[in-house]
């Protein structure tokens, strides 16, 4: 399309888009906040500025520039924190190595990311060590420490975080270069085959941050975020960038908490002594911390949580908003950097009885600047009206562009000019997303398709249900079978219990009755992946091995 493009004067300015920009934002407003670590350390925004200088500092002296890759082994701190700024303003990339990969993918994605510089926490050093004689491309280790004077290690470390941090200027000059210069890479917790490597621009993360503020504090159907609240991630820092809340919370200059390790009582004190309002975390966490002996006299009517990660259940929103959690559902993927959709509830929705804002509340709403479509198994796009499902596919300003080093994935990624989630869902007409299933894990039987996200739902809903997981497994009549697994949260509770429990959808006409699964084990546990998703593919093959072991 021809436009009018006019040429600008020869001396103006094409200000870039830089993550620089929003440490400065950080500056300006609510500087005496504090930045807070496990109650332990805090400091307030004057002090986190100096600090990112002395990092950026530090890495130079140590021979990181432009275009390196550090890797950060850390839990969720006030360092790493330090590190979502540092690292990309020198120009270096920041990769967040998952830590509860196995040894063999946290070597895997160290090599493939070719990282020059390991930030390794004390807790880690064991995997290191195992790992290091593999390391192909690291060449300087520091160590991470809670209490340095305390701990040793003949480890060749170049030094410890803190004490390198001492001899480092306090000030540093930050240079403007490329927007759509790399910042950011971390690796996707897929089930099978190598992890894959996403990764995001300057100017993408800018973008994201400015829209998750826009989306989650503008509307007032969306109080989520403001100057004034007090901000706990509970999603790790190394999986999508903590869903990128920390560089909104740090732009807005909130008071902002991290944990550490995650120990149920101990973030339940955290969220109490520190008056924490909004934090973030997949289905696990939250069930976690309300089942931990100490949340059963917490307050909790101040705290905001969405969850994301896997889908939110009619039973842990139920749970939720009796103990006066303001719950919200968010959508997105590694890929997306995550922001496609999140819970919107109208002034109208927040004036119904709470048993009534449930399906609001586990839905979601497309976010501003993002476009998705629904592609059927034939690449046909489906209408928008609430009942017609197909596979999810989205754009927007900051989705990855590609997997690192895998040419092929990218373009089967981005596969006609869309990035293709994987998911699929159905779209009403007021932009609210429901999501249907994973590709791979809707059960086909009979020609029908049976969504295990809804299943899992309601059985969720069962008041003797703690978490639950569908799964299809062959079937040489029907060509898949569901099986479900389920967490009792109540002893003695029964398979015929939860029968009779979906008959009633059955007979209301919600699902059909072969929706019902042919088997239905109570277990203590639910395996789930690196980052609390429940991990279907070990589901399977537990069922399909005590299947086979009683034939």
């Amino acid at each position: 399309m021809k436009t009018r493009v006019i040429e600008p004067a020869s001396s103006a300015y094409q200000t870039p888009l830089l993550i620089k920009s929003i440490l400065q934002a950080s500056q300006r407003h609510e500087v005496d906040n504090e930045i807070i670590y496990r109650g332990d350390k805090s400091y307030d925004y004057r002090t986190f500025h100096e600090r990112v200088c002395r990092l950026a500092n530090m890495l130079e002296m140590l021979g990181i520039g432009p275009g390196d890759t550090v890797g950060v082994l850390d839990w969720d701190s006030h360092r790493y924190l330090e590190c979502y700024f540092a690292v990309p303003m020198i120009g270096a990339v920041l990769h967040h190595v998952n830590i509860r990969l196995s040894d063999e993918q946290i070597l895997y994605t160290i090599n493939h990311a070719e990282d020059r510089f390991l930030f390794v926490h004390e807790d880690f050093l064991p995997i290191i060590e195992r790992i290091h004689p593999q390391v192909s491309t690291v060449e300087h280790y520091v160590r991470l420490a809670d209490n340095p004077g305390q701990t040793e290690s003949r480890f060749p470390f170049r030094g410890e975080y803190e004490s390198l941090m001492a001899e480092a200027s306090p000030s540093h000059d930050f240079p403007d270069f490329d927007e759509n210069s790399i910042a950011t890479t971390f690796y996707t917790s897929g089930t099978t085959g190598n992890p894959k490597g996403v990764y995001f621009t300057h100017r993408q993360l800018v973008l994201h941050t400015l829209n998750t503020l826009s989306f989650g504090a503008a509307y007032a159907s969306l109080p989520m975020l403001n100057s004034d609240d007090i901000y706990m991630p509970l999603t790790p820092m190394f999986h999508v960038h903590a869903w990128g809340v920390p560089y909104a919370a740090t732009m807005l200059g909130m008071k902002q908490v991290y944990p550490g390790r995650y120990e149920p009582n101990a973030l339940l004190h955290l969220i109490q002594e520190e008056g924490v309002t909004f934090s973030h975390c997949v289905p696990t966490i939250l069930q976690m911390i309300l089942s931990c002996p100490a949340a059963a006299k917490a307050d909790l009517s101040e705290w905001k949580v969405v969850i994301g990660g896997s889908s939110l259940s009619q039973g842990l929103a139920r749970q939720a908003l009796e103990r006066g959690i303001d719950i919200y559902s968010g959508y997105g993927m590694s890929e997306s950097c995550p922001m496609i959709s999140l819970s919107h509830l109208s002034s109208a929705v927040r004036d119904l009885p709470l048993e009534e804002q449930i399906p609001y509340r586990i839905n979601t709403r497309i976010s501003n600047f993002v476009e998705v479509r629904l592609l059927d198994s034939e690449g046909k796009e489906q209408p928008h009206d609430g009942k017609s499902a197909g596979e999810i596919v989205v754009r927007a300003p900051w989705l990855t562009q590609g997997y690192l080093h895998e040419p092929h994935k990218s373009e089967e990624l981005w596969e006609g000019g869309w990035l293709h989630t994987g998911d699929i869902g159905c779209l009403h007409p007021d932009g609210t997303l429901e999501i249907k299933d994973r590709l791979k894990d809707v059960i086909k039987t009979g020609g029908e398709w049976i969504s295990s996200l809804e299943l899992e739902d309601l059985i969720s809903s069962h008041p003797g249900v703690d978490s639950v997981a569908v799964i299809g497994l062959a079937d040489t009549e029907w060509g898949e079978r569901p099986h479900a697994v389920v967490k009792p949260s109540q002893e003695g509770l029964l398979a015929e219990e939860i029968r009779q429990h979906l008959q009633q959808f059955v007979d209301q006409g919600r699902i059909n009755k072969w929706w019902i699964p042919d088997t239905i084990r109570f277990v203590e546990e639910i395996p789930k992946t690196s980052v609390g998703k429940l991990d279907k593919k070990v589901i399977r093959a537990q069922i399909q091995s005590e299947i086979e072991g009683r034939a």
